[in-house]
């Protein structure tokens, strides 16, 4: 079954990494100018079918998104499996960075955290199949196109996934108001798995059972949370901060 993807970024990201996904680009009639020329010339040095249709066409595709003129005819999206994650994650002289997203909903959240994950190094992400949104064409809007770069895997169990990402030796760290640190107070040097919770419930209590620590992000003002996705932003900038300085 396929699915389009719209918007210039997510449009030129999934060409370029995935070009092989994309059964035609669909690119608004009328001047082709700025990034839209990046589209249409990658697409033709590609090969990929590039078809030239009415912009309410590509609106009526793209749902009441930002479609910027132009359009992705693509394949299901794929995931991966979750020994497709460990793999990259314990590859040799890697020091493995896994996000993993328990029961988020919002594909706004869900895009902007793979987006993070992606330009703060990490080497793949894990979801729940159930009470989670999975991927869909807001999300890679969302995530700038940085899912065609990062693998993702869905997995039925995530207090499972969490004991295999253990026993391969990631430590779990999971973003909890109860937290007993801060994260700049944990050593995320070290191939780490990072856990954050849905927007209204947080971690579920038998997931949150397998983390190894549990930080807090301190704050100043009287707000009880942060956004799941700026808490994950937070906690994988941490990572990356002391990944460099080692």
């Amino acid at each position: 079954m396929a699915r389009y993807l719209y918007g210039i970024h997510p449009a030129l990201e999934t060409l370029q990494a995935t070009p092989g996904q994309v059964e035609r680009v669909l690119v608004a009639q009328g001047p082709i100018k700025g990034p839209l020329t990046q589209v249409v010339e990658l697409a033709k040095k590609l090969g990929v079918r590039l078809e030239f249709v009415p912009k309410d066409q590509i609106a009526r595709l793209a749902e009441g998104g930002v479609h910027q003129g132009v359009a992705l005819k693509v394949a299901e999206f794929s995931y991966v499996d979750l020994p497709d994650v460990v793999a990259r994650a314990t590859a040799p002289e890697q020091a493995g960075l896994v996000l993993v997203l328990d029961g988020i909903e919002d594909p706004h959240n869900f895009g902007a955290l793979v987006r993070s994950a992606f330009a703060l190094g990490a080497h793949g992400v894990v979801i729940a199949k159930d009470r989670a949104v999975g991927v869909t064409p807001v999300v890679v809007k969302a995530s700038a196109g940085a899912i065609a770069h990062l693998p993702i895997a869905r997995v039925t169990n995530l207090s499972r996934a969490l004991l295999e990402l253990k026993d391969v030796g990631l430590w779990v760290v999971a973003a909890d108001l109860s937290g007993d640190r801060a994260p700049e107070q944990t050593d995320l040097k070290g191939p780490t798995a990072l856990v954050v919770g849905s927007e209204g419930q947080g971690i579920r209590h038998g997931v949150l059972e397998k983390a190894d620590f549990r930080v807090r992000i301190p704050m100043a003002g009287p707000l009880g949370s942060l956004n799941a996705s700026v808490a994950g932003a937070l906690l994988l900038y941490e990572a990356a901060r002391q990944r460099r300085q080692r």
